[in-house]
């Protein structure tokens, strides 16, 4: 039996938890041979519909909020196609990223699937980004001495599939365990120091304005146990390094 999904917060119109890493939102066809997915878990584990509001990429963790009915999914959607929504994600990058600033960087859409047949157009696509910590770890990494690596901030202004990816790789910057946009190589890494296979981004915070028949919502949390677990090791310079 899968662990029950952690409730965060829960008023009249909507519930919002803490999707686990590696987890669907909801099933697609863009990945049919998984079934499990955050929607079919919570209807089982709260004994009623919820309707996703918004996406999270089945490799992320965090926040996700989801509506009790139709008419409140809709109100909560329109807060975030219209960029009323305030969502920062913590992610762990290679190298160091120390500074702040914007990427605005328009991002061709993702094709998955059947060939487009429409002719494809750049997408508007910008992220502020903040640099909060950076970390040096004593093991030599290709033609380097040691591993760099950096917590960041990120605040997506759009909302474009896989954009935070996508803009931390052009950055140089790919996310850790990004097995799409990132870095083999410190994927690797990872992999044998620190024995995860995960994306290492989580979105900690979520500010919702009031929609119609729905209330505003501000919400922060701290990452998950592996997260925690992964930055602590990470800061000791010594976790598992055999």
């Amino acid at each position: 039996m899968s662990e029950p999904i952690p409730i965060v917060y829960e008023d009249g119109t909507c519930v919002v938890v803490y999707k686990p890493a590696g987890l669907l939102v909801h099933r697609t066809r863009l990945d049919a041979d998984e079934n499990d997915a955050l929607v079919q878990r919570l209807r089982e584990q709260l004994g009623y519909f919820v309707y996703p509001v918004h996406r999270l990429d089945k490799p992320t963790a965090g926040l996700t909020l989801l509506a009790k009915s139709a008419e409140g999914a809709s109100a909560y959607s329109a807060a975030f196609r219209e960029g009323h929504v305030d969502k920062r994600y913590l992610a762990l990058v290679r190298g160091w990223l120390t500074d702040e600033g914007v990427i605005d960087y328009p991002l061709l859409p993702e094709v998955v699937g059947r060939t487009r047949r429409k002719p494809v157009v750049h997408q508007d696509a910008v992220t502020r980004y903040k640099g909060i910590e950076a970390f040096e770890v004593p093991v030599p990494l290709g033609r380097y001495a040691s591993a760099r690596f950096s917590l960041v901030e990120l605040r997506p202004v759009t909302g474009r599939r896989h954009q935070l990816r996508r803009h931390m790789a052009h950055l140089r910057h790919p996310i850790i365990g990004d097995t799409r946009h990132g870095d083999g190589v410190q994927n690797r890494f990872f992999e044998g120091h620190w024995g995860i296979r995960r994306l290492m981004l989580v979105a900690v915070s979520l500010d919702v304005p009031e929609a119609v028949g729905c209330h505003k919502i501000c919400l922060k949390v701290e990452p998950d146990s592996v997260f925690r677990e992964i930055l602590a090791g990470i800061r000791s310079g010594t976790a598992n390094l055999g």
